[in-house]
Order: C-alpha cells, then sequence, then structure tokens
C-alpha cells in the first residue's frame, strides 16, 4: 500500500499545507486562464483534454455558449479517473490530490468568469511570452501542491493507470500521454504552432516545478581524492566551518587504500577550497556535483 503523509488536524503543519494547495491551485488556475485557455494552447493533462473539448463545443449549449467550461470539464474526466485509479492502484491519491484539483478547477471557471477568455493580457501577437509565462505559472502552483504532499491529478493518473496493465515504464508513459493530448490539439485546432508552444509549456512548467519543489540551491557536493586529505579536512573544519566524511577508497591502477573525502559547500566556499587544493596539491582530483536539495543537521531540517 502507498505511503500517504497525515498531519494532524488544525495543528499548524495541518494549516500551513492547506494554505499551499490553496495558493497552488489559484496559481495553477491563473496560468492556464491568462496565458493558456484564451491561446488554445494544449499542455497535456486533463487540462489539455478540457481545452480542446471546450473549442469543440462553442455554441452547442445554451447554458455554455461559448463552450464547455475548462474547469468543468475538467473534473469530469478527475472524478471518474480517480476512482478508477483507486481501484486499480489502491489509495494513492489522498484528499489533498481531490481538493487541489477541485479548487484548481473552481479557481479557473471563476477567473474566466471575472476576467473573460478572449486574450485578457493582449498577448495575441506575443505567444512566446504567452507561453513562458503559462508555463512558469502553472509550473509553479503544481509545484506548491506536490510540496503539500498532493499529486497534480494530471496526466500521471492515465500514465500510471496504463503501467500498472501495461506494466511500461511510467516516466515514458507520462511523456507518452502528453504527447498524445498535444497531437490531438493539432488535429482539431489544425495549426502547427499549437504543439510547439504547447510543448515548450510542458518543458517550461516542468522546470518551475522543480525549482518549487527542490528549491533553488546554490550547494555544491565534493568528491576530494587527495594525499593531503588531513590538511584538506583542517581546512574545511577550521576556515570553511563545514563537516564532512572520510570515505574509505582503493585505486584502480595501484590497488592501495586511500582516504576520500565527501563534503558539501557553497559556490564561494568552493572556489576558496578549490584555490587551496590546487596549492597544496595540484595531483588532486575534485568532482564538484550540483546538489539540488541538502537536508539533515546543520544545513536544511528534514522535517521542513
Amino acid at each position: 500500500m502507498a505511503f500517504i503523509s497525515q498531519e494532524k488536524i488544525f495543528s499548524k503543519r495541518w494549516f500551513t499545507s492547506w494554505i499551499i494547495i490553496i495558493l497552488g491551485a489559484f496559481i495553477t488556475a491563473s496560468g492556464f486562464v491568462l496565458f493558456i485557455n484564451p491561446y488554445n494552447f494544449v499542455p497535456g493533462g486533463v487540462y489539455g483534454i478540457s481545452i480542446v473539448v471546450h473549442y469543440l463545443t462553442q455554441g452547442l449549449f445554451e447554458i455554455w455558449p461559448s463552450g464547455i467550461p475548462v474547469g468543468v470539464f475538467g473534473l469530469v474526466l478527475f472524478l471518474p479517473l480517480t476512482v478508477v485509479a483507486k481501484i486499480i492502484l489502491g489509495p494513492r491519491f489522498g484528499i489533498k490530490t481531490i481538493v487541489g484539483f477541485i479548487l484548481t478547477s473552481v479557481f479557473m471557471d471563476f477567473l474566466t468568469s471575472v476576467i473573460g477568455d478572449t486574450d485578457p493580457l493582449n498577448l495575441n501577437d506575443d505567444l512566446l511570452l504567452a507561453s513562458i509565462f503559462g508555463g512558469v505559472f502553472i509550473g509553479a502552483g503544481l509545484g506548491l501542491i506536490l510540496k503539500s504532499k498532493a499529486t497534480s491529478g494530471g496526466s500521471d493518473i492515465i500514465a500510471m493507470i496504463i503501467s500498472k496493465i501495461t506494466k511500461w515504464q511510467l516516466s515514458h508513459l507520462i511523456i507518452y500521454v502528453d504527447t498524445t493530448i498535444v497531437l490531438f490539439g493539432l488535429i482539431v485546432f489544425k495549426d502547427w504552432r499549437i504543439p510547439m508552444y504547447s510543448w515548450l509549456i510542458i518543458f517550461v512548467s516542468g522546470k518551475a516545478m522543480d525549482i518549487v519543489v527542490a528549491g533553488i540551491s546554490y550547494e555544491k557536493a565534493l568528491i576530494i581524492i587527495s594525499d593531503k586529505h588531513n590538511e584538506i579536512r583542517d581546512k574545511i573544519i577550521n576556515d570553511l566551518n563545514r563537516s564532512g566524511t572520510f570515505l574509505t577508497g582503493e585505486g584502480m591502477c595501484k590497488n592501495e587504500h586511500q582516504k576520500i573525502i565527501y563534503t558539501v559547500v557553497n559556490r564561494r566556499e568552493l572556489s576558496i577550497l578549490e584555490d587551496f587544493i590546487n596549492r597544496i596539491d595540484p595531483n588532486a582530483t575534485v568532482t564538484v556535483i550540483d546538489a539540488k536539495e541538502i537536508m539533515g543537521e546543520g544545513v536544511k531540517s528534514i522535517a521542513e
């Protein structure tokens, strides 16, 4: 059974989590209303399908002369998908995912009724700008929802269901599902710019989501192999006020045991340490790794 984290009701963490979900849903909805829906971009997922259906149903219903609202049709797709997912996948999707999606749909249709759905920011002549900002807003909003331990409730659910049945790799299936939806938009709108801008939105939103979830980190993880490991240790501890770990390794050429230093520093400290190592041991090997997120004592609490 998949693990779904629980917070104590009415605790500070509980309130914070729900505020983040509400904010994430509003930002996501704003991204669609301001930058996506008016230009018929199809950025994959349930809402991508909803945008196409909104266009196809224009004039069909007296209650919705401009087409079925994107948020309403998103819910029509999402709720049965969630039921099917629970049957096939088990209880992976908690109340946060459901509420987050419902709030996004409600906010989307409410903002559309207030702002309108025809080029509210006058970006019809600058679709590139609209697609980039749309991706940023959607990625930031969904990132906040994911950060609160919910899921985006989009094409990932469809991909999970197919993966469970076919055993295909989930990451590939998400790409296939989104690409199919984007190409569906191409068939309906018959405009090659639609899939191009839509794929750009998917890319930008993915990057924005990563930044929100993992944060922008200036930390670097270092793996240092040097005969001067004691001097380097003293520099790290005494001058940089950092810590680290000695690992024991064995050279492949000479089969000699040697100590390997693993430590984490920021960009300024990296420059200082590299200069120091170059002076005392020009033959040292230093591997620098971008550390997206560092958690633990002295850095960032795991509980955050």
